[in-house]
């Protein structure tokens, strides 16, 4: 009998340090065989091998309250690579779900391109959108003037407006993604 069978046999019979036996003598092939699961994988593939192999150890071996039962190593191991599949399919599905945007695609929003030549009346878009941000929301839309207008980084404009350049972040993201939809939704109408 192998050391992994006997430390299988002990943790299907309830020893909890039995599994922490095992680890040091599967980890090898457990990570061998993750990364052979991540390179079957599209490439963008966030999962490395080292988190798949200790989510499936943990789904295997668990805190000993569900009940184990491994008849040998190879048993155990066609149960490890199981474990890596659904990890892999559950990310998938994860990934692809409408709550965490499907099939969306990250996108930079920026306000100069409709500034360029090719956009007519660019800055008379971004003009009228700030015009209506300006109503609403008023730190915003001076940031927008700071940052767009007159050329000022994060950093300088959330010194001159007296806020943390965290605060700034936080509104220019929100100011880049209002003015973008507004200035879409009125070339629309």
């Amino acid at each position: 009998m192998s050391d992994v069978t006997r430390i299988l046999s002990q943790i299907e019979s309830g020893d909890p340090s039995a599994a922490e036996q095992l680890l040091p003598l599967v980890y090898d092939e457990l990570r061998k065989l993750a990364a052979a699961r991540l390179a079957q994988e599209k490439p963008g593939q966030t999962l490395q091998a080292t988190a798949l192999v200790h989510e499936a150890y943990l789904r295997l071996v668990g805190d000993g309250e569900r009940e184990q039962s491994w008849d040998n190593r190879r048993h155990f191991f066609g149960a490890a690579a199981e474990a890596m599949r659904r990890i892999l399919v559950e990310q998938a599905r994860r990934k692809s779900s409408l709550k965490q945007g499907g099939e969306l695609k990250r996108q930079d929003l920026r306000l100069d391109e409709f500034c360029q030549k090719d956009v007519p009346d660019g800055i008379l878009a971004v003009h009228e959108a700030l015009d209506k941000l300006a109503r609403d929301k008023p730190i915003i839309a001076n940031l927008v003037e700071l940052r767009y207008f007159a050329g000022l980084s994060l950093e300088e404009a959330a010194l001159a407006m007296n806020v943390s350049v965290r605060t700034v972040q936080r509104y220019w993201i929100y100011a880049k993604a209002w003015l973008m939809e507004e200035i879409r939704d009125s070339a629309r109408g």
